[in-house]
């Protein structure tokens, strides 16, 4: 496990069973959606609905042309960040399907992701029924127009609704698609070449007058009406029509390149939409007044006088005057719904958009909030909702969440109004994007090494302007309702904190979540500052640093000091590593990474490389620092004072065992100056990248480059193999988002060494070389091998000798190539227990690290990955 990779292949095999594989033909890749056609225009058809239709005439007519657009642009400033957001988390690493709540809670915490899952299911719940109401509210009036009524209008909207509805869940259940975009576009075209053909006198009576600058200054300002008209009630009612931003990051596992397609194709879809809107809310506001009659014979007579005509409609022969001051004018964009039908050119193409965009946009809520519910129940965040879970058929589809929403729905559908749902939704959704940008916002100012998007217009500040741009609007447009979502929210995140807290020791850590947690045996940390500075470097105000100093005392002193002491301390040295490695920490809150200097009397101290072994074996990161003048600046330390006897009397032993624990207190001394502590400068950090061990060896000069002293520093990353190889290699290390764009092959890394290095390196090992005469060997005691298991005999050395070369090769490299650098980081090499005797190891680590200049950092991770490998 802890050897290198090579490239060679695994011999044997049955060769019949590989012919008949590669005879199968590959199964078929399922259809994939580019930017345009999976995002943007998805997006659009979602944010183009109800509203857009039969509310932004009316809207117009409250605030006016100049505050409708001040809603429209707020809306879209709101949506617009939170689309920053989305396409940061978007290019935060892998990305699969199971939409937003997959991708916040994978890249931020399943803490976050649950609160935002459970509000953002409910509201796109909440949203089948406001696109449902608003096809129902449409078929009705087109009913009532030709004389045919069920009940009354609220009842049938009603009976339409539920209706309509149950017949989007058998589409939905049956995976039928829905395609309106062709529609909802030649709907469009129909409702401008509308306002320029002249208007028919049956349309002047309704309003309708074409453009007219006179009209356009009326509705310029805002003429508020009803218990709705007030700036933030329209804001209320409009803001569901800005949503639908996240329809394509709900279906992220159909896209071809979601990194790239998210972001592009959600903001192109934000900024198309409010240019629609905003035309428009102009175009409409231009050309029809806010109240007429309907009736032909309402004309401005010559006996009629001028005078006492009232609207901008007398300016243009038509006096509605009587239903103004009667306030029962049934045309005119403040109270005929139907607006844009009027002035279109074909009013039924603008019946068929609505039909369209509703049906098109409940659909896809329809379809989403049962996806997100069932991925969020999967996680098994709270209890009692596993059930509906559960997925049928061989797509895993919800059906129990579609029921679910399906009845959430219809709840909400009794209500038959929109103007009453659309404040619900705009509270539900601002929630939402309130707690994506807050999301977002937390995982850059708490320095998450997982947190690397590579979207380059994501700022954290703008996250935090929009998550309290959404929780002011909440509560200026209902206070009492954005405490209760809040308090919602609140209720599940602390559980969700409370149940991980509680499960500590359960909860596996994730990728984008990891952080380095170090061990460091430094002895005092006064005595080797130059290794507390350095993992300092990428530890402070990051994560954990942990410094471990071991001891080494008889046996009856450790007897006796166990009799005062709590802590159980073993007398030989390699078992007290192995115990700091296992009781150091709590719960999670442990190292996972160890780090140590380089020992250069290595010969004496061979039971490091067991170290090694262990902290492999406890599933640790291993690190080990080497710098030209030495780590250790302490004095010799003294020898400890006498050995502590059962037989003394308790007061003694209390004396003896306190001055033995003041021996090795931390001296509070002023900490030296090293090598760390300084500004880098424009050197560089070299990174010689030469196994997959996880990517510890990445991520760690990665961290460095984050802090003042290092930023200026230029990281390059040698790998080895062919030159034609590079370009292959750089996308590969770009999918990890760490900002390396400086990628070197080297060829001559695999070359043999140079003969005279051959040659010192053998004399560096030659005295731990074992005598293997067949005359010695056969003496009756045991073998010699294995009474000092670290010596190396010819066997050791043949069956490592690539190692061993490689090793002496690379010394040269660095030579060649890093003299210069501010940090050299390698890849460790490893050797297998029992295979490689720890000498030889420990001299390959002399050799690789010897005579250079810039200090060396040697790496192995644990071959569980820290970064997001293959992510793409």
């Amino acid at each position: 496990m802890y050897e290198e990779t090579t490239g060679e292949q695994m011999e044997g095999g049955d060769s019949s069973e590989e012919d008949e594989d590669r005879q199968k033909d590959p199964p078929p890749e399922p259809t994939r959606f580019g930017w345009v056609q999976g995002v943007m225009i998805r997006c659009m058809l979602n944010i183009w609905g109800v509203i857009l239709y039969l509310r932004l005439p009316w809207i117009t007519a409250q605030a006016g042309i100049g505050l409708t657009w001040v809603i429209i642009l707020l809306s879209s400033l709101i949506t617009g960040i939170t689309g920053l957001s989305t396409s940061a988390i978007a290019t935060n690493g892998k990305v699969k399907g199971g939409g937003t709540y997959f991708l916040i809670s994978r890249s931020l915490g399943p803490e976050l992701g649950g609160s935002i899952g459970l509000i953002f299911a409910f509201a796109n719940a909440v949203a089948v029924a406001m696109h449902t109401v608003g096809f129902a509210e449409t078929v009705t009036d087109l009913m009532r127009e030709n004389g045919a009524v069920m009940v009354d209008r609220t009842n049938d909207i009603r009976i339409i609704g539920i209706i309509t509805v149950t017949c989007l869940l058998g589409i939905s259940m049956a995976g039928m698609a829905w395609e309106s975009k062709v529609i909802i576009m030649v709907s469009f075209a129909s409702y401008i070449v509308g306002t320029i053909i002249p208007a028919s006198p049956q349309k002047q009576a309704k309003g309708f007058f074409s453009y007219k600058a006179d009209i356009f200054a009326a509705n310029f300002v805002p003429c508020w009406r009803g218990p709705e008209g007030s700036f933030f009630g329209m804001f209320s009612i409009f803001f569901p029509s800005a949503t639908g931003i996240l329809a394509g990051a709900n279906i992220s596992g159909d896209l071809k390149n979601p990194t790239v397609a998210i972001p592009r194709g959600t903001l192109m879809a934000i900024f198309w939409t409010t240019i629609s809107y905003l035309i428009i809310s102009a175009t409409i506001g231009s050309c029809v007044v806010r109240d007429a009659s309907g009736i032909l014979n309402d004309t401005l007579s010559s006996s009629s006088s001028s005078e006492t005509c009232v609207g901008t409609a007398c300016q243009y022969g038509w006096d509605f005057s009587e239903c103004i001051k009667n306030s029962t004018c049934t045309y005119g964009i403040s109270n005929f719904y139907q607006s844009m039908g009027m002035v279109s050119a074909f009013a039924p193409l603008i019946t068929a958009g609505i039909f369209g965009a509703t049906l098109s946009s409940a659909l896809a809520c329809l379809v989403s909030a049962p996806k997100v519910f069932q991925c969020l129940c999967k996680d098994k965040l709270y209890p009692l909702i596993g059930f509906f879970g559960k997925g049928y058929g061989k797509n895993d589809e919800p059906l129990r969440a579609y029921l679910l929403t399906y009845i959430i729905a219809a709840c909400f559908i009794l209500i038959a109004e929109l103007n009453t749902i659309a404040p619900i939704i705009s509270n539900f959704f601002l929630c939402s994007y309130s707690l994506i940008n807050f999301s977002c916002f937390h995982a850059s100012i708490t320095n998450s090494p997982g947190w690397r998007p590579s979207f380059r217009f994501y700022s954290k500040w703008l996250s935090l302007l929009g998550a309290v741009c959404c929780v002011v609007i909440m509560f200026l447009l209902t206070w009492w309702a954005a405490l209760i979502a809040f308090g919602v929210v609140f209720f599940l995140l602390g559980y969700t904190l409370y149940k991980k807290l509680v499960g500590l020791n359960n909860v596996e850590d994730h990728v984008k979540n990891y952080r380095p947690q170090c061990l460091v045996l430094t002895g005092p940390p006064s005595s080797r500052p130059a290794l507390v500075d350095l993992v300092s470097c990428f530890t402070k105000s990051l994560s954990l640093m942990m410094c471990g100093n071991v001891i080494i005392v008889s046996t009856t002193q450790l007897f006796d000091i166990a009799m005062w002491i709590a802590h159980v301390i073993f007398g030989e040295y390699d078992p007290f590593l192995c115990f700091i490695q296992q009781g150091a920490g709590l719960g999670r809150i442990k190292p996972n990474v160890l780090l140590m200097g380089f020992k250069t009397d290595w010969c004496t101290k061979r039971s490091v490389s067991v170290c090694f072994s262990d902290a492999f074996d406890l599933q640790y990161g291993v690190c080990m620092l080497r710098i030209r003048e030495g780590l250790d600046i302490s004095q010799p330390s003294q020898a400890h004072g006498e050995s502590l006897n059962l037989n003394k009397s308790p007061e003694t032993l209390l004396k003896l065992t306190s001055k033995f624990l003041s021996s090795v207190s931390i001296d509070p001394a002023p900490q030296p100056s090293t090598v760390f502590q300084k500004k880098q400068g424009k050197k560089t950090i070299d990174i010689y990248w030469l196994s997959d061990d996880g990517g510890l060896t990445l991520l760690l000069p990665y961290l460095l480059t984050r802090r003042k002293r290092w930023a200026r520093c230029k990281v390059r990353v040698f790998v080895g193999g062919d030159t034609d190889k590079k370009e292959e290699v750089l996308a590969l290390i770009k999918k990890f988002r760490l900002g390396f764009h400086d990628v070197e092959v080297l060829p001559d890394i695999y070359q043999n060494p140079q003969p005279g290095n051959v040659h010192q390196f053998e004399n560096m090992v030659g005295r731990f070389r074992l005598d293997t005469n067949p005359k010695l060997d056969s003496d009756s005691g045991p073998p010699r091998q294995q009474e000092e298991p670290w010596m190396i005999t010819d066997q050791d050395l043949e069956r490592n000798k690539a190692k061993t070369h490689r090793q002496i090769r690379l010394n040269e490299v660095l030579q060649d190539y890093s003299r210069e650098a501010a940090l050299i980081v390698i890849t460790m090499p490893v050797g297998r227990r029992g295979v490689c005797p720890s000498t030889l190891f420990l001299a390959w680590l002399d050799f690789l690290s010897r005579d250079l200049r810039p200090p060396v950092l040697l790496v192995r991770g644990n071959q569980e990955n820290v970064l997001t490998f293959y992510c793409q």
